[in-house]
């Protein structure tokens, strides 16, 4: 008998509320069944089916609200009613989440004339399973049962353990233990019960961060001057935002955003790097964080297995070695196979100095900013063309290592897949920008090499102007990447909007990338693909080559104004506010490419993170391109 594949489970219609490093996933009725639904803490499931029953039937959903950290579900049971039409008993389920904690509170009102005695149940399922089993559609549970306490219950697991406080009367079982009250509510009257999942975990790695260092970025005021629909998505970014904050525990005054839930609600590189450059000058104080949390996991030597380098930043940090069985990759516990977390990092070090990080500040990561740089110039090109580029070299590894990370990301105008080692064209841009931004920061700090790194730039410069360019179908952009025979992929996708701004092409040259952007087949209306729709690989879900991604278009948008393209800038900006308001302001991590004309709202993607860090902090773009 042929075993069924093993699939991620869908994210598309789930409801979810968490404070980092906590989650909980259900259906919108707040029940928690199957797939991806449960109670996480760091990179563990600990309950995968939490199932509510009034008087032995489960109660029928009439809405939902939420917002990122709480939840307030409104449902009747129909079971202990009376025959009416309208529902006169009502119950609410109200659950809210802050690091460490699930607090479950249920209440029943009566507006029935007869009195409600009836048992309310909710049955609790255990697990323990590591977050990347879950994501595989095998979830692989330790071996825990729950025991009763003199508060409620609790589960154990090597070092995780998951405490049960409760006044209701518990009954434990080896899958686990099912929570129960026996009510009595008057005509009129009404309960409530209350059950708290709190979680501790020996061997974890993050602690919460609050909001402070958020500062100012997208809050909402009387006077801000923004339109309705935006001062809602800000609002409710920043609500995200808030609710993905956290800090190593061996750090506590380096706050930084984890990148998204459910599978990535821990400390990676790019997207906290983004996120706080999107946010800027608004959110310094998390821009520091994140500039301390990663040069406190820099690399200091090479090991193929971690795709570590001396002076590399980390592409991603978990508490224990994780895998996509899926797709045969497996990865250390701290990895760093990214090609362009390290002259992010720099670009936002000098970002933060201009934004007003103290030149003490700036000066205490003098060392971490030698070893960024060194890499660049040493490590990222190992072939000499000049170019930074990437190769998986264990078959276990990320074949692609820039922000479009899938196997099948990089990609040729006649559809083929480009072998590596690779060359994006975007790291290119982020490399001529961390060069000119190493200058900077060394001449602030009264160093010498500025004039070594600008002459690098240069040098750069105009290897990338004589190999990357391409010209197709009456136009010409950069080439994507280039491949290990240094020849250009020349499907047209987003990447190249990534280059604007960064000063590495002539003003003639970011107007011939802003018109490509422009083009309708770039557009879906609700912003950028991904790849063009006209291109051979182009598929309006694909998850890099052809899909939305709105941190991705918030770039191109950021660069577009630093271009002088205001105009071009605001199309865009309006395209991904009317997109965040058909998705209820509520920015996933990326959504379909198909055109806005065939579909009256962008078509979900059913492996879509949310909330997603930078898909938030897009907001801040779009903001900045309106209010030109």
């Amino acid at each position: 008998m042929t075993s069924a594949p093993l699939r991620t489970p869908s994210l598309a219609h789930d409801l979810v509320v968490l404070s980092a490093p906590t989650q909980a996933w259900s259906g919108q009725d707040a029940q928690m069944r199957a797939g991806v639904h449960g109670i996480m803490h760091a990179d563990v499931r600990y309950v995968d089916r939490l199932v509510l029953t009034v008087g032995g039937a489960e109660p029928e959903h009439l809405a939902t609200r939420r917002s990122a950290s709480h939840a307030s579900v409104t449902l009747m049971a129909r079971g202990v009613d009376d025959a009416g039409k309208d529902p006169h008993v009502i119950v609410t389920r109200d659950r809210a989440v802050t690091a460490g904690l699930v607090a479950e509170t249920i209440a029943l009102e009566n507006a029935s004339e007869a009195q409600v005695t009836t048992v309310v149940r909710l049955e609790v399922g255990t697990e323990l399973a590591p977050l990347a089993t879950v994501r595989a559609g095998a979830p692989a549970g330790a071996d825990a049962t729950a025991v009763p306490t003199s508060e409620g219950a609790e589960v154990r697991a090597g070092q995780r353990m998951m405490h049960l406080r409760t006044a209701a009367r518990v009954e434990t079982g080896p899958d686990g233990f099912a929570v129960e009250w026996d009510i009595d509510v008057p005509p009129g009257g009404a309960w409530a019960g209350r059950a708290e999942f709190q979680f501790e975990d020996a061997g974890g790695i993050l602690a919460p961060a609050g909001d402070a260092a958020l500062g100012e970025a997208l809050a909402v005021t009387a006077d801000a001057g923004f339109r309705t629909d935006l001062d809602r998505w800000r609002a409710a970014a920043r609500d995200d935002l808030a609710a993905l904050l956290a800090c190593g525990i061996d750090l506590a005054d380096a706050p930084f955003a984890t990148a998204g839930a459910p599978w990535y609600l821990t400390l990676f590189g790019r997207d906290a790097l983004w996120t706080s450059r999107l946010l800027l000058p608004d959110a310094l104080e998390l821009a520091h964080g994140t500039l301390g949390a990663l040069a406190a996991h820099q690399a200091t030597s090479t090991d193929l297995a971690a795709a570590s380098q001396p002076g590399k930043i980390l592409h991603e940090r978990r508490a224990a070695p994780h895998g996509i069985p899926r797709e045969g990759l497996r990865f250390p516990a701290v990895y760093y196979g990214s090609v362009d977390a390290t002259p992010l990092w720099v670009v936002l070090l000098n970002e933060a100095r201009v934004a007003g990080l103290s030149l003490e500040e700036v000066r205490s990561l003098r060392e971490p900013l030698h070893r960024a740089l060194a890499w660049m110039r040493d490590e990222a090109d190992p072939d000499g063309d000049g170019f930074l580029e990437y190769v998986d070299t264990t078959g276990s590894g990320l074949a692609n290592q820039g922000w479009k990370d899938s196997a099948d990301a990089v990609r040729f105008a006649d559809g083929t897949e480009a072998a590596g080692p690779v060359a994006l064209c975007e790291v290119q841009g982020y490399a001529y920008q961390a060069a000119l931004a190493g200058a900077d920061l060394l001449d602030a700090l009264g160093e010498d090499g500025g004039l070594e790194w600008r002459e690098w730039a240069e040098r750069l410069q105009r290897r990338f102007r004589e190999a990357f360019w391409v010209a197709r179908d009456g136009a010409r952009f950069p080439a994507m990447a280039l491949d290990r025979d240094k020849r250009p992929a020349d499907a047209l996708t987003s990447n190249i909007g990534h280059l604007l701004g960064t000063g590495l092409l002539s003003a003639q040259e970011e107007a011939a990338v802003r018109d490509a952007l422009m083009r309708p087949s770039m557009r879906s209306g609700w912003g950028l693909r991904t790849m063009a729709s006209d291109e051979r690989a182009y598929w309006p879900l694909s998850y890099h080559c052809g899909s939305v991604w709105a941190h991705d278009t918030a770039i191109a948008i950021d660069g577009l104004l630093r271009a002088g393209f205001t105009t071009d800038a605001a199309a865009l900006a309006q395209e991904l506010l009317d997109a965040a308001s058909a998705l209820d302001f509520r920015m996933p991590e990326l959504f379909g490419g198909q055109d806005r004309d065939d579909d009256p709202a962008p078509i979900p993607h059913p492996t879509a993170c949310v909330p997603q860090a930078w898909s938030a902090a897009a907001a801040a773009a779009v903001s900045r391109a309106l209010a030109v």
